[in-house]
């Protein structure tokens, strides 16, 4: 696989999806969404499905995910009030590290507006070492991993 961007690719590609409304503010003076708001839609997908399937504790945890690398790749402009569904599968799952695919898609689209990726490296919260992926967080992880493909 392409080491800078995930292959284009489909809807049937992402194993999870999370529902995103834009919001007013998320619109630019271009009239579309900021660039810096697509980031915080792949934040947005990747979180809530770490909390709520993974068993994340986000505020007392032992373990927190720090963001090592993201890309964004722009093929079509999102705007208020598009609804977003935010696709997402694992690309790479290490000892302490996890390469995320997430792929943006406007309501009712078949092809994304957006697709990147997000590193997160897994630490222990005090220390800020690396920590090993265990339990249902490792679990809920490997729910997401897709094989590797070659770009299109």
């Amino acid at each position: 696989m392409n080491s800078s961007a995930p292959a284009a690719s489909g809807r049937e590609h992402y194993p999870h999806f999370a529902r995103i409304s834009t919001r007013w503010k998320d619109n630019d003076v271009y009239g579309h969404v900021n660039n810096v708001e697509y980031y915080s839609y792949f934040d947005t997908v990747i979180n809530s499905y770490l909390i709520r399937s993974g068993g994340l504790d986000i505020h007392g945890g032992e373990q927190i995910g720090l963001c090592a690398e993201s890309h964004c790749r722009f093929a079509d402009s999102l705007a208020f009030p598009d609804a977003v569904d935010a696709g997402l599968r694992v690309a790479h799952l290490g000892r302490s590290s996890v390469r995320y695919e997430i792929a943006l898609f406007r309501e009712n689209c078949a092809t994304p507006a957006a697709e990147g990726w997000f590193v997160h490296v897994f630490v222990d919260r005090a220390s800020r070492r690396p920590s090993a992926l265990r339990g249902s967080l490792r679990d809920a992880l490997e729910a997401l991993v897709v094989s590797e493909r070659t770009p299109s």
